[in-house]
């Protein structure tokens, strides 16, 4: 089994102990994805923001492992409030053609750095 770890800098930084991704053989299990914007570490303004950002550095991710958001066949999607549950599934759904992964989402009591949204996926790779 290849167990290989995955870092961009296209993507915010591990904020502990873990890897963005880890690729084992044809698969990539990617960490989930705040919506930090990589260059400052920051969260934007608000739910439609964080989660096209959250989409962004999920996007960065996978290419780092040689894949890619065509590729995912899981999804998990971690919300602070599920409230905004239609509006992440407006933005959710621009990222995926005719055939969208698999998901789960959960309303969770908090997210690390006072994230609104968190989403974490399994995809395979080229």
């Amino acid at each position: 089994m290849n167990h290989q770890a995955i870092h961009t800098q296209d993507a915010p930084a591990a904020v502990g102990p873990y890897s963005q991704a880890i690729k084992i053989d044809q698969l990539v299990f990617t960490s989930g994805e705040l919506g930090l914007v990589p260059d400052t570490g920051e969260l934007p303004d608000g739910i439609e923001a964080q989660t096209r950002q959250a989409l962004a550095n999920l996007a960065a991710v996978l290419a780092a492992a040689g894949s890619g958001m065509d590729r995912i066949v899981k999804t998990t999607i971690f919300l602070a409030n599920m409230a905004d549950f239609g509006t992440v599934n407006a933005i959710y759904a621009e990222a995926f053609d005719a055939t969208p992964p698999a998901r789960s989402t959960v309303e969770v009591a908090a997210l690390p750095l006072g994230g609104l949204v968190e989403i974490e996926a399994i995809a395979l790779t080229e």
